[in-house]
């Protein structure tokens, strides 16, 4: 009976949330510097027919793919969070823990301050093709990143020493970084702040033939790795134990995680925080470690919380768009708060 209930209870969340994620997409595509009114967003999603064509303009090429991009980034973020915590059993690791968005921040470094310094380019000033340049330039350098640490995954055998190894790969790359910042000039300085602020608006539906399904294959794969990652709960030799491959399921991790990250740090910029708060919120909210349980509720959750940000930073009377880390930064960062100071009270 207790069962049935908590079963219950976990689909009337599931519904929840998906209600959430339905609701914020649908204001996401109807608010902002010009209000779409609600009938002829509601009429487009029946018909897929709008008699309005400015309304149609702003919807189908600006909002919609804007919307779309919120969702998977939300969802990818918060799936490859669990997986992070899960694996290395620190509730404050997160998809960039590893390093790989600094490796995007760094391959973005090369070709926008190098580039500038050496030739006196500006990709800014370079439209389509310079934003698919640093596009490209920010998955080669996740990329690499990622290649280090699977190769790095196969040869230790500790976590922690992994783990280490990724944050001083951070920093390595923040040094160079910082570094190319020294020698360049302030606009293209200018140019690689502003990439690093984050950003849903950038993918056009080009973008997203490569986008859409990069996201997609990692989530999948998420889903694989259900039966592992509740394994590892129990802890890494009672897993061994058990039959689980230590090292083959710490490779399909970082792998699927790896993905996830630098896909959506090469296309939407280095985004802060919904990996790391979502799998809190979402194991609050379903009071469970299952990863069954918790691997669709953290997609949903993601990209709805993700949504909700993407429309703060859009809401009218805004000059512009905020930039998306402002916001995520001010949501994640009281949650992160709140889980260091409950685990401090339950140490205690």
């Amino acid at each position: 009976m207790q069962g049935e209930l908590a079963k219950g209870r976990k689909n009337y969340a599931y519904m929840a949330l998906l209600a959430l994620l339905v609701s914020l997409f649908v204001l996401n595509i109807s608010l902002g510097s010009v209000n779409i009114p609600f009938t002829v967003v509601l009429k487009w999603m029946v018909s897929r027919q709008i008699d309005n064509e400015i309304y149609q303009n702003i919807l189908l090429k600006s909002r919609l793919p804007q919307s779309i991009t919120a969702v998977l980034a939300g969802a990818g973020l918060a799936a490859g969070g669990l997986q992070m915590q899960t694996l290395f059993r620190n509730p404050l690791a997160g998809p960039s823990i590893l390093g790989i968005s600094s490796g995007a921040g760094l391959g973005v470094a090369i070709v926008v301050l190098l580039l500038g310094a050496l030739q006196g380019i500006s990709l800014s000033g370079l439209g389509w093709y310079g934003s698919l340049t640093i596009t490209a330039a920010a998955f080669i350098g996740a990329f690499w990143v990622l290649l280090v640490i699977l190769f790095l995954a196969q040869k230790l055998k500790n976590n922690a020493m992994l783990l280490i190894v990724g944050i001083m790969v951070g920093y390595a790359s923040s040094a160079i970084v910082g570094l190319l910042q020294f020698i360049s000039s302030k606009e293209d300085v200018q140019s690689f702040v502003l990439w690093g602020l984050g950003s849903f608006n950038n993918l056009s539906w080009d973008k997203h033939a490569i986008f859409i399904p990069l996201v997609l294959t990692g989530l999948l794969g998420s889903f694989f790795l259900i039966k592992p990652l509740n394994i590892l709960l129990l802890g890494e030799n009672y897993a061994a134990n058990l039959g689980l491959n230590i090292k083959r399921s710490r490779f399909s991790i970082l792998l699927v995680t790896g993905l996830l990250t630098a896909s959506i740090t090469a296309f939407c910029g280095p985004i802060a925080f919904l990996g790391l708060a979502v799998p809190h919120l979402s194991k609050g909210i379903f009071k469970t470690a299952d990863h069954s349980v918790l691997i669709p509720a953290v997609i949903l959750f993601g990209g709805a919380l993700a949504l909700l940000c993407h429309l703060i930073a859009r809401l009218p009377g805004f000059d512009g768009t905020l930039p998306i880390n402002a916001v995520t930064s001010l949501i994640g960062a009281p949650i992160v708060i709140y889980v260091i100071l409950k685990r401090r009270s339950l140490t205690q």
